[in-house]
């Protein structure tokens, strides 16, 4: 099994995550949140599955700018977008609504 995503060392804006193109997913959680560890392994294995999408792992926390202007409350929060676009935000979901929404964002960027 790959080793989990790190997260970023630098936390985008929302800016710049607006102007992103093609399937982004955005993770947000904590290393420590018992829901994110949970759901790690399963998220591993459906992004190998979709090559085509660029994932963003974020460590939130209280008062960290991008988490809250997308009202993230629950971890593992993932909102997937296609050119900057939220399509699906879902919060400690299952992994066949996770691979709903991936399938969802791969299929708007053709």
């Amino acid at each position: 099994m790959p080793a989990s995503k790190q997260p970023e060392k630098r936390e985008p804006t929302r800016e710049e995550i607006d102007r992103t193109t093609g399937p982004v997913l955005l993770e947000f959680g904590a290393s420590w949140c018992g829901y994110c560890l949970a759901l790690a392994p399963h998220l591993a294995s459906l992004l190998d599955e979709f090559p085509a999408v660029r994932h963003i792992k974020i460590e939130d926390g209280k008062g960290k700018p991008l988490g809250r202007s997308f009202r993230v409350k629950l971890w593992p929060n993932l909102v997937f977008l296609c050119d900057g676009q939220v399509v699906e935000q879902l919060a400690r979901p299952e992994p066949a609504a996770v691979r709903t929404a991936l399938v969802a964002i791969t299929e708007g960027s053709d």
